[in-house]
């Protein structure tokens, strides 16, 4: 996955196909990713946690989120943070952009493939 010092445009970015309903961007930098996912109505993020903290940014879509024991459902505009180390969970409703920013970067994303909390069930 691109690792970027200095500018570029999004479309350098490639196309990343996780399952039938997910893709995903990634730039990396030496202290923090950010991931553009693409993720069609029906799309999940099985329960799952990491060491990283993300933070999310709604784009486009609506994404009914867990993050430990407190849910909501979020729309456009909406943010949020999960702390590292939270188990934490996502279903979309319909089609959604939402934007993740890790730090530190995430190495198994930088290695591509499909992290296996969203392998087709």
């Amino acid at each position: 996955m691109p690792k970027l010092s200095g500018f570029e445009s999004f479309d350098w970015l490639p196309v990343e196909q996780i399952n039938d309903k997910i893709t995903r961007r990634t730039l990396s930098g030496d202290q923090s990713m950010l991931v553009w996912w693409d993720i069609k109505k029906g799309g999940h993020a099985a329960a799952h946690a990491h060491p990283h903290e993300q933070m999310f940014w709604m784009i486009s879509g609506q994404m009914e989120m867990r993050i430990g024991d407190q849910r909501r459902v979020c729309g456009p505009g909406d943010v949020g943070v999960i702390p590292g180390g939270i188990e934490h969970e996502a279903w979309f409703h319909e089609d959604t952009q939402v934007i993740d920013v890790f730090a530190p970067p995430r190495e198994d994303f930088l290695a591509g493939g499909p992290p296996p909390y969203m392998r087709k069930e």
